[in-house]
């Protein structure tokens, strides 16, 4: 009996390394995770400054970037659980009471409304041509029927030249997002298997979903 396809059949990821995503037809993606602009709580001239900021970074970038929102219910647990600790701190028994109602208030709070917590992300790309354009046709179909793979210092030579290349894109969103007012930091290789996993696994609870540093 034939097998069924796989889970990793429909993940288009081969690997993370060094932070870098490496899809499954070569290509690398970073990515970048990105502070928030309240622009409602900006006067209209202001507003208007972000937004022609925003569209000038976008207008300059000769590559394409994809701008993710992911957006889950906010994990409340962990701040319980820090209150209850400080519950079993205290001497005061007043002090005690009302810590307890405190966490009785957030919880029915929080079961009564959807609090979402929401993170920004900038994926920037980086796909190698196949061959250049000097290559000729010859060459290309010897590559075609070649059944040799490439030695492993191969593949790691052409991973950094293209991370090389892939960095170089990054430093330009990172410098055109910070004219603007919005501070970005590349995620490293754990961070991304935490955002990946988040994102195949709607149904579980949070993983360490990172934060900027401040």
């Amino acid at each position: 009996m034939a097998n069924g396809p796989r889970t990793q059949d429909f993940i288009p990821i081969k690997e993370i390394r060094d932070g870098i995503v490496v899809l499954q037809d070569g290509s690398l993606r970073a990515i970048l995770l990105a502070s928030a602009i309240n622009i409602a709580l900006k006067s209209e001239d202001e507003q208007q400054a972000v937004i022609m900021q925003f569209q000038g970074f976008l207008n300059s970038l000769d590559f394409p970037v994809q701008i993710a929102v992911g957006s889950r219910r906010y994990d409340i647990k962990p701040y319980l659980m820090t209150l209850e600790q400080r519950i079993g701190q205290q001497t005061e028994e007043l002090l005690r009471l009302q810590t307890r109602e405190y966490i009785e208030f957030i919880r029915w709070f929080t079961d009564s409304v959807n609090i979402m917590s929401k993170r920004f992300y900038v994926v920037v790309p980086y796909s190698g041509a196949a061959f250049t354009a000097q290559q000729s046709t010859s060459s290309i179909f010897k590559d075609l029927l070649s059944t040799k793979k490439k030695s492993f210092q191969e593949e790691t030579q052409r991973f950094e030249e293209q991370r090389s290349q892939l960095e170089q894109r990054v430093a330009i969103v990172k410098g055109g997002l910070s004219r603007f007012g919005v501070r970005s930091e590349q995620l490293n290789t754990q961070q991304a298997i935490e955002v990946f996993y988040n994102m195949f696994n709607p149904g579980e609870g949070h993983r360490n979903i990172p934060e900027l540093n401040t």
